[in-house]
């Protein structure tokens, strides 16, 4: 294969990556050059149901899959460079604070929001959970605080809820987040 080839095909790669962020045309875009490219995963069609004994508290969690606005509209530039190949327009712990007014006026603010980490627990493309979240929110602290130490605080002892009925989940005015 002569050298224009191969760059006339990395160019047409490059170009064709850039246009959409649709997991869908990545997927039909990379599989034309590439062998062996994972199919993007389905969004989970709303009949589908969870296993009956679960179904309401996953139902209560689940909304579908949603996208956050920019990337539902191909708006990819509100936030990577155009010809980056994903470089950010600002760095990644500033980049949601572009459109998301938070203000961190209280006492206690949850360690990833006031490092600019909100991907630690948001998805910036798309999510099946409510809030964009990156799972499942019933354990969804249990992945960054430790089940036997929180397990061991009175207030928890014998609890069922999600940490989200007592806790904000970005900051407080009170002590553990408390609301």
């Amino acid at each position: 294969m002569k050298l224009w080839t191969v760059v006339a095909c990395v160019a047409i790669l490059a170009a064709a990556l850039l246009i959409g962020c649709d997991a869908a045309v990545r997927y039909k875009v990379l599989s034309t050059f590439f062998d062996g490219v994972p199919p993007p995963e389905p969004p989970r069609a709303a009949e589908e149901k969870p296993a009956a004994d679960a179904a309401s508290a996953t139902q209560s969690r689940q909304i579908g899959f949603r996208g956050h606005g920019p990337y539902a509209a191909k708006l990819c530039n509100a936030c990577h460079e155009p010809g980056a190949m994903n470089a950010l327009v600002v760095p990644r712990e500033q980049l949601c604070f572009r459109c998301h007014d938070i203000r961190m006026d209280k006492k206690y603010v949850h360690g990833p929001l006031a490092s600019g980490g909100c991907t630690a627990c948001h998805d910036p493309h798309s999510s099946q959970y409510r809030y964009l979240l990156v799972s499942e929110s019933d354990n969804f602290c249990l992945y960054c605080h430790d089940r036997q130490t929180v397990a061991r605080i009175g207030a928890h002892q014998g609890t069922e809820q999600q940490c989200t009925a007592c806790h904000d989940a970005h900051m407080s005015d009170k002590k553990y987040l408390l609301k």
